[in-house]
């Protein structure tokens, strides 16, 4: 049990009801959910305004409800906490009732469409390897040091972040590195938060379904840096074009890595291979096994995070040497005839340019490159029709499929990728619905030194069609085609 003073501290309150000088339970914001003495955070969601549940709520134990709206009904045994905005109140109330685990790690958030997942794992890497206990937030993976917690969001909801940030502190985690996505931000899942600091890697098409508009969406991640203090480091990727947006209303130290411009941190590739890259970091030579130019951005972004929390150059490049590629982001596998199998999350036109870029860069242009390829249901459908459109001008074959089709017809999500096809690539386009099939397909088609690549759904092992997720793995479906060369 909590005290709820302690619990309300830092709150703005506009009005209180009741007694505040109780104890409670725990924190919960989704009623179904709710026991005996717990507290009831009333948000309004995008779909739902968990406001109607609070009658619910008092009903299956909670006696205190924090919330927006005052009910026209106040019972005289349940204290009553109105806030201008319940989902903030409802992160800073989590970091409290935790004791403020923020607070006792050195928490690096790392926002932007592209390379988040990256940066955030080979930061965790770099740090274990560095000897230092590491908590890692991702949408591939959660982890305490070695231990693994199933990632189901890409930011967790503010409960269940601070609950596994104060396992981290328990475990004796120094830092944790956090994707931070736009929904997190805009949805205040990480407030109540200290970050030590922040990394901008790219702004490109993508969760306009949700943001409706691009400003939008540049606001949502632009806020983030708002909000860090001048005691953090902010850095940012100068090369894309809405990087310098981010820093102009920090009060954090101000960075800037790149590949093209003047910077902090500046990078060239010297050789790109399949078997990774030469790069030049501040003019110090480090061979990577990361491939491609926007690993050379993901790791030089990971290179100026380790110099900001304090660990020697020379310590820095020599780590990164040794790390491996993060699971579904340009993983590849090669078969006895030398068929190379590429897997990647690619989910947006810039990824799948920035990929299929890679790939024209590797190859010595005799081998064909099959790519296989969907996009999501349920989502922004704008972006659709370019993802096709570049697909198909850098791939000799393209084979459109379902990818999580979720609620929507998988024919209807083709037919709009179709849309942006250029009349000249109609023919070397092909519809497979079945993605196992579209696999199989590419394998049958590909001969000795081609190369195929599976985009869209990468580490995931689950495909959701109709709302309901069946197994499925890519790397596992081409690499079990694979083994039948053996």
């Amino acid at each position: 049990m909590k005290s709820l003073e302690q619990i309300l501290e830092n709150i703005d309150i506009i009005e209180s009801i009741g007694n505040l000088k109780k104890s409670v339970n725990e924190i919960i914001f989704d009623s179904r959910k709710v026991s005996k003495d717990d507290i009831f955070v009333a948000t309004v969601g995008t779909t739902v305004d968990s406001h109607k549940f609070i009658d619910s709520a008092i009903k299956d134990g909670a006696k205190t409800i924090i919330l927006e709206k005052l009910p026209e009904t106040i019972s005289s045994e349940i204290t009553y906490i109105q806030v201008e905005n319940s989902l903030k109140a409802l992160g800073v109330c989590a970091s409290n009732y935790y004791e403020n685990p923020s607070n006792k790690l050195k928490i690096v958030g790392i926002t932007g469409t592209n390379g988040k997942t990256t940066i955030a794992t080979l930061l965790y890497q770099l740090f274990k390897k560095a000897g230092y206990g590491v908590g890692l937030f991702s949408t591939v993976k959660n982890y305490i040091n070695n231990t693994e917690i199933v990632a189901t969001h890409t930011t967790p909801d503010a409960v269940q972040i601070n609950k596994l940030m104060n396992e981290m502190v328990i475990a004796g985690c120094e830092y944790c590195f956090m994707e931070v996505s736009s929904h997190a931000i805009v949805q205040d899942r990480i407030a109540g938060l200290y970050f030590v600091g922040g990394v901008f890697t790219n702004i490109t098409h993508d969760h306009l379904d949700y943001h409706k508009t691009f400003k939008e969406y540049i606001k949502a991640k632009k806020q983030f840096f708002d909000n860090l203090s001048k005691n953090a480091f902010a850095i940012t990727n100068s090369d894309d074009k809405n990087g310098m947006v981010m820093l102009q209303n920090t009060a954090a130290n101000k960075q800037t890595y790149s590949l093209k411009s003047v910077s902090d941190y500046k990078c060239r590739i010297l050789e790109n291979h399949f078997g990774g890259n030469l790069l030049s970091i501040n003019n110090i030579e480090v061979w990577t096994k990361l491939i491609g130019n926007f690993n050379a951005y993901n790791l030089l972004a990971v290179y100026a995070v380790a110099k900001n929390l304090g660990l020697e150059q020379i310590e820095i490049l020599q780590i990164i040497s040794e790390l491996e590629s993060v699971s579904g982001r340009f993983e590849y596998i090669q078969s006895v005839n030398n068929i190379t199998a590429i897997i990647d999350y690619a989910h947006t036109p810039d990824a799948v340019k920035n990929v299929l870029s890679t790939i024209d860069e590797l190859r010595t242009k005799n081998e064909q490159v099959i790519t296989v390829i969907g996009a999501g249901g349920n989502r922004d459908k704008t972006k659709r029709p370019e993802m096709a459109k570049i697909a198909t001008q850098f791939s000799d074959t393209v084979i459109l499929t379902s990818d999580n089709p979720r609620n929507e017809n998988p024919e209807d999500i083709i037919n709009d990728m179709l849309a942006g096809v250029d009349a000249s690539n109609t023919r070397k386009t092909l519809t497979i619905i079945d993605r196992r099939m579209a696999i199989k397909t590419a394998f049958i088609m590909a001969k000795s030194n081609d190369i195929i690549l599976i985009a869209g759904k990468g580490h995931e092992n689950y495909q959701e069609v109709n709302g309901i997720k069946s197994h499925f793995d890519d790397k596992k479906e081409i690499t079990n085609l694979f083994n039948q060369l053996n």
